[in-house]
Parts: structure tokens; sequence; C-alpha cells
């Protein structure tokens, strides 16, 4: 049994430089194994007919650059970290990169880590200079979003009053610091409480007689329901960043694989339900709400992943609308 120490002790920089496991991604272990991110164009492409899975060494593609801020909807650029020293965690391993040819078949009987201990998902991510502030007059990175979801006057400016009442709500919900200021985690967790009232105001996913993951990438959340009842409650999860977009529409669940590595990278994917290509709802180990987005995949905390494991089924039906907020 692989430990997550183990895993987290190689470091991402590591893992990336790591060759396959033997008959990982080799051309006698089926397609390839899957990753996240856009369908084409991924490094593992074909090349001259050559598969996905024989090109799993290629070095992955740089991130592209970020959108260039827009000064009147946006606060200025400052990298967010996590606010309490030791706290909260990237998320890791980092997505990889997709394949163009999906995966086929297990590829060996390694068991992906299990958590060693639990990540703590209320940590908020601040601007350096914000960190330490009994409560920050920084307008968050989700400021207008915090806004409205708490019943605030939505201009996207930060008042004494937008401040205090955002800091009472952080501490009410137990978000770490709660200092006034609103980043991803307190948007997150605003809009898991406001869709627990409300799951689907605007009737986005389609009621149907068979069961549906319903995936809202405007506010960065999932359900599953089947008719009229809901059989998975909905969740925070993290989609595609700027460049490596989840893939809209409806999908079919198509290959699961429990304890699924990715071949690229030998990255875990722990409950790996893929749906689109090498696109795939799994769990990561770190947090969810974190200031960037996954490179395709529909990642969720690893109990949800879990949990949602139990719920799909292969041939389940997939649908997803919107677009994550920044990219």
């Amino acid at each position: 049994m692989f430990t997550l120490a183990a895993v987290l002790a190689l470091g991402p920089t590591a893992a990336l430089a790591d060759p396959p496991r033997p008959g990982v991604g080799s051309p006698g272990s089926g397609v390839g194994s899957g990753g996240s991110g856009v369908g084409s164009g991924g490094p593992a492409a074909s090349v001259a007919g050559t598969p996905a899975a024989v090109a799993a060494d290629a070095p992955a593609p740089a991130d592209p650059a970020p959108p260039t801020p827009d000064p009147d909807t946006d606060p200025p650029v400052e990298p967010l970290v996590p606010g309490v020293p030791g706290g909260g965690r990237a998320e890791y391993p980092m997505d990889t990169p997709d394949q163009v040819l999906p995966p086929l078949q297990a590829e060996g009987d390694v068991p992906v880590p299990e958590p060693e201990e639990g990540v703590d998902e209320l940590v908020e991510y601040l601007p350096r200079s914000v960190v330490g502030a009994a409560c920050t007059a920084t307008a968050g990175a989700y400021q207008r979003k915090v806004e409205r979801l708490l019943g605030l006057v939505v201009d996207g400016k930060q008042s004494v009053a937008d401040c205090m009442a955002i800091k009472a709500f952080q501490t009410r919900e137990k978000i770490k610091p709660a200092n006034g200021y609103a980043g991803p985690v307190t948007w997150a967790r605003a809009e898991l409480l406001a869709a627990r009232k409300d799951l689907d105001p605007g009737r986005r996913c389609p009621v149907k007689k068979y069961a549906v993951a319903c995936v809202d990438l405007d506010r960065q959340l999932m359900w599953v329901r089947k008719d009229k009842k809901v059989t998975f409650g909905v969740v925070n999860i993290r989609s595609g960043r700027v460049g490596y977009a989840t893939r809209t529409g409806w999908h079919s669940v198509y290959w699961r694989h429990k304890d699924h590595w990715s071949s690229i990278y030998n990255t875990p994917m722990p409950y790996s339900q893929f749906f689109s290509g090498g696109q795939a709802f799994h769990a990561v180990y770190g947090q969810i709400a974190t200031p960037t987005g996954s490179r395709g995949c529909v990642n969720l905390s690893y109990g949800n992943a879990r949990k949602l494991w139990d719920v799909l089924r292969k041939g389940d039906r997939v649908y997803i609308w919107g677009k994550r907020p920044g990219s």
C-alpha cells in the first residue's frame, strides 16, 4: 500500500519527472490512462498513428498565460496563498493533461494512496498583503459573488460594512482566517449553502427518468438526480482552468477505475469515473476551492469522490453547463 506521505515526498516536480510505472502507458497495457484537460493537443497526442500512450514521456506544455484583468471588475492581481501558516494545501497532484485517446482498461492492481489526515477545506486563500489583517479593506477575488450571496450591495468594492458582514459569515462557518476577504473558499462555502436551499434556481439540469450527474461550472457545484429524487447531494467541485476547460454538454460515464493512476506522470487519480476523453470525476488530496482550476477533470474531495463512486454506474449520463469563473 502506498502512503500519501511517500507520494508527497516526491513533490509535484519529482512526480512529473518520474518515468511511468512498468506496463503503464505501454503499447501492451491498453491506451494510456486518463488525465484531465482538453481533448486535442495534449502532450500525448498521437503522432503519425502512434497511440497516445507511447508518447507518455512527452513534456507537459506550459500553462497558458492568465487572462488580462479587467480593472473595472477585477481586484488587483496578487497571488493568493493559504491565509493560515501551514494550513491548506493546493491541489496535489496537479491534474495531468488529457490524452487524445481515452483509457480502455485497468492498468494493474497498485492501490492509490489514501489520505493520512483530513484536509481542512476551510482555510481561505489570501493575498500575502492582507494575511494577518483583522478586517481587510481589500476587495476579494470573489467580491461581487460573495456580496450577492450574503445580500450585500453588489458593487465589487470592499466597504467596512462588507468586511464586517463577510467576517461574520466566515466566523460562523469556521473559515480561517476570518478577516473579511472574499476569497475562493468563502465564495465556495456561500454557494454551497445557497444551493442547499435552492439547488437549481435556473433549472439548468434536465430532469430525466434516469440518473443524471449535474455539473454547474458557474457555481462550481455538482449533484446527481434521478427523476425528482436527488441521489447525491450537492457538493463543491473544481473544474478546468484557463486553456483546459471542462467540456460542456451531454456525456456518459464510460469507464471507471477506483485505483487509477495517470500513466503520463505516475499520478494517482482515486475513484476516477471518465465521461469525456481523458476528463473524469476523481478525488484530489488537497483543497477543492483553490485559486486555480484543474486541467479539465471535475475534481472532488476524497470523501465526496468515494461517495460518488457508489452512486454512479457505467452508462450514467452527465450534463455540464456554464463556465468556471476566471477561466
